[in-house]
């Protein structure tokens, strides 16, 4: 194959059944789950107007030259029924990577969801559909058709590597990527974390939640309080 027209099959992905069970993980956790290091940056944000849609499934990844879309187009045609098609275009915002007519078409073809590290046009349509649309941006011209570009080879979104096949999830907060070998160690992890989460919440609402720990943590770091000595307020 020539080097920046190379498409590639994946060889092994996330099941559209195991995607469906991480959709009531909060993206933090998940995050919090993989030591804080894996993020694709703040400016990938969520597009809907529904800040309560979600994304999960397994990535279909498209590397291509920015304001460029023709492996984008190919890569439509490779879809799989729950994929997320993730488009690293290198984060610029001068033309738009997809609109309205190509995301029709993929949703035609069982689309889950749509990462874009670039920008999409059409911008009405899409926040007001049902399929998770994240973007770092929105312009209304449009792309070129020239390529280079790769399928399924590991893409960069802003720092955070996504390899085909690998869970790719996405809410309010943005979008995390799991590797596919740690599903399962990620997956236990963000559970308790959500329970304990959860758990903290309770005490913040009953009042029972102890903070000693900031002063222990200060104290730690070499702070040391000032005595009381009654000082007078008004």
């Amino acid at each position: 194959m020539t080097l920046g027209f190379q498409i590639f099959q994946r060889s092994r992905a996330v099941t559209e059944a195991n995607a469906k069970r991480w959709l009531d993980l909060p993206v933090a956790n998940v995050s919090d789950s993989m030591s804080r290091l894996s993020a694709a940056g703040a400016n990938l944000t969520l597009m809907n107007t529904d800040l309560t849609t979600k994304m999960s499934g397994a990535a279909l990844t498209v590397r291509t030259r920015p304001g460029d879309n023709l492996m984008v187009h190919k890569a439509i045609m490779m879809l799989e029924p729950g994929d997320v098609l993730v488009i690293d275009a290198g984060g610029d915002l001068s033309n738009a990577i997809i609109g309205e007519i190509m995301v029709k078409a993929a949703v035609s073809r069982g689309l889950g969801g749509l990462v874009v590290h670039g920008a999409i046009r059409d911008a009405e349509t899409l926040r007001t559909s049902s399929l998770p649309v994240f973007a770092c941006g929105v312009t209304h011209r449009g792309p070129y058709k020239d390529g280079p570009g790769e399928i399924n080879a590991p893409v960069n979104l802003g720092g955070m590597i996504v390899h085909p096949g690998d869970l790719v999830l996405g809410d309010a907060d943005g979008v995390v990527s799991v590797p596919f070998d740690h599903l399962d160690d990620i997956y236990d992890a963000a559970r308790r974390k959500l329970a304990d989460e959860t758990g903290r919440l309770r005490q913040v609402d009953t009042n029972e939640r102890d903070y000693s720990w900031i002063d222990r943590r200060l104290q730690a770091q070499g702070y040391k309080p000032e005595p009381t000595d009654g000082t007078t307020r008004s």
